[in-house]
C-alpha cells in the first residue's frame, strides 16, 4: 500500500467526486458522469482534461449500439497511477481529519 499524499490535482472539489465516482468501476460514461455531478459537458470537459494531463484518467470513444446515427459514447477510467494517487490521497484526508 502507498503512504498517504496529499494530491493537489485530487483535491478540487469536482475532481474528487469524478475520481470518487471512478474509482469502483472499470469505466463510465462521460454522460452518466456528467449526470450523477450535475455540471454541464463543458465544465466535466475541463475538469476531466486536467486529470488526463496528469495521467490519471483515461478516455476512449466508441460506437453506441443504442443509437442509430454516427455519434459515440466517451468512456473515462482511472488508469492503475489515478487509482493509486487517488487512494493516497483519500488516506492522507483521513490522516488530516483523525478519528472523527
Amino acid at each position: 500500500m502507498d503512504e498517504a499524499r496529499f494530491d493537489d490535482v485530487i483535491h478540487a472539489p469536482l475532481r474528487l467526486r469524478i475520481c470518487g465516482l471512478l474509482r469502483p468501476v472499470d469505466r463510465l460514461d462521460f454522460a452518466v458522469l456528467r449526470t450523477a455531478l450535475e455540471v454541464s459537458d463543458a465544465t466535466l470537459s475541463k475538469h476531466v482534461k486536467t486529470l488526463v494531463m496528469a495521467g490519471y484518467v483515461v478516455s476512449d470513444k466508441t460506437a453506441s449500439e443504442d443509437r442509430s446515427d454516427a455519434r459515440r459514447v466517451m468512456w473515462l477510467s482511472l488508469t492503475r497511477p489515478g487509482r493509486a494517487a487517488f487512494d493516497a490521497h483519500i488516506r492522507a484526508l483521513r490522516d488530516i481529519a483523525g478519528a472523527v
